[in-house]
């Protein structure tokens, strides 16, 4: 008990340090470079980029004497999003799994979206036992306990005679064999209760619009399985997620690919799982515990801020080894492996194109005198001034 307690102890000590301390890298311009095979293209490095700053806003979500207020205001970057219209935020409490997050619209002429941010957890302790509780059975909505959300469906599933001739469908394949973590889906749910009134009322007022999910940390396991719950009810969500964890077994990461429709055509696909170098959130679960990643993986390999175009690569598979998963042997240092340095999870878990996860104005305080340039070569146009719609 003591080692955990000096664990934790050091984390949060870390946490001291890297919230006011120790000195973020200068970042420089980013500029696009000769491309390859597995280069990104300059439209998503701005998408990515931007939802960075979207999942950000969400730790102001859950934080004492802060949170977000309509239309869109906050201590943090609300005021680069002018054209964000709030619906509401959501806080489940540490009792309830810690989900934090908001819904917001995003009107023209800023891309039409539904977007539903899922916040990552504060507590490192929180972290430590999310990451180790052994895995349930995924049973795919509607066949879980769900009679307090099984109306919000399509309107095409709730009324057949609608005049669409293919309605999607209420009733998604089985996942056979599939495991999840216990913790992350005991999230969802907790969450799903809190938001799909909210969210299906946005979704029959603006039926144009794209439904646009995004988390970091824990909140990208609870977007990823907020997707399979929505396309199961006939939504099409587009869904991207920094640092998420492994959720669950191979047969679910598989049962991920076949939902989501993932192909080898990558421009086309409509969920991204950004990894950064030294992180080790997506190391974990340990595979040693039966879990495993699902592909679209879209890795970043540039320790420091800001990363460049030519820094973000698409990855083969669901484990390429020249990406995240390559990372967890190759990246030993004083003999620990990546896995395992904890410590990470204050820098490079928090290192996605900004430093997020504090809800101040900016977003890091290091983050203040510099603005994140633009991916254009020749053009260092500030991203947030100049551009914010993406």
């Amino acid at each position: 008990m003591a080692t955990f307690s000096g664990l934790f102890l050091s984390l949060n000590a870390l946490l001291a340090l890297a919230a006011g301390g120790l000195a973020a890298p200068t970042q420089t311009p980013v500029v696009a470079h000769s491309s390859n095979g597995s280069a990104i293209s300059v439209a998503l490095f701005r998408e990515l980029e931007e939802l960075a700053r979207i999942v950000d806003i969400s730790y102001c979500v859950g934080t004492a004497g802060l949170g977000i207020q309509k239309p869109f205001q906050c201590a943090s970057r609300c005021g680069e999003f002018e054209n964000f219209e709030l619906i509401d935020t959501w806080n489940t409490g540490p009792l309830l799994s810690d989900s934090c997050g908001y819904i917001a619209l995003s009107h023209p002429p800023s891309p039409p979206r539904i977007i539903l941010a899922f916040r990552g957890t504060y507590s490192i302790a929180n972290t430590i036992v999310d990451l180790s509780t052994v895995p349930q059975e995924y049973v795919p909505y509607p066949g879980d306990d769900d009679s307090k959300t099984s109306d919000f469906v399509d309107p095409r599933i709730a009324n057949p005679d609608s005049s669409d001739e293919t309605p999607p469908p209420a009733d998604p394949p089985k996942c056979t064999n599939c495991t999840v973590h216990t913790g992350f889906y005991s999230s969802w749910l907790n969450t799903r209760n809190a938001i799909l009134s909210d969210l299906t009322e946005a979704i029959e007022k603006y039926p144009d619009y794209q439904l646009t999910l995004v988390g970091h940390s824990l909140g990208g396991a609870v977007a990823a399985l907020a997707g399979l719950d929505f396309l199961a009810r006939g939504w099409q969500p587009r869904v991207t997620t920094f640092g998420e964890p492994r959720i669950g077994n191979k047969a679910l990461m598989s049962y991920i690919d076949d939902r989501f429709n993932i192909t080898s055509n990558k421009d086309a696909n409509s969920f991204h799982r950004v990894t950064h170098v030294s992180d080790p959130v997506p190391l974990l679960p340990l595979a040693e515990w039966g879990y495993s990643m699902h592909s679209q993986e879209i890795f970043i390999s540039a320790p420091d801020l800001p990363p460049s175009v030519d820094d973000l690569q698409y990855c083969k598979g669901d484990e390429d080894p020249d990406c995240i998963a390559g990372k967890e042997s190759d990246g030993a240092s004083w003999g620990i492996p990546a896995r395992f340095k904890l410590w990470e999870l204050f820098f490079a878990h928090r290192d996605y194109f900004w430093r997020i996860g504090l809800c101040v104005p900016g977003g890091d305080p290091k983050d203040w005198y510099r603005k994140y340039p633009d991916a254009v070569p020749g053009d260092e146009t500030p991203v947030e001034e100049e551009n914010p719609e993406l």
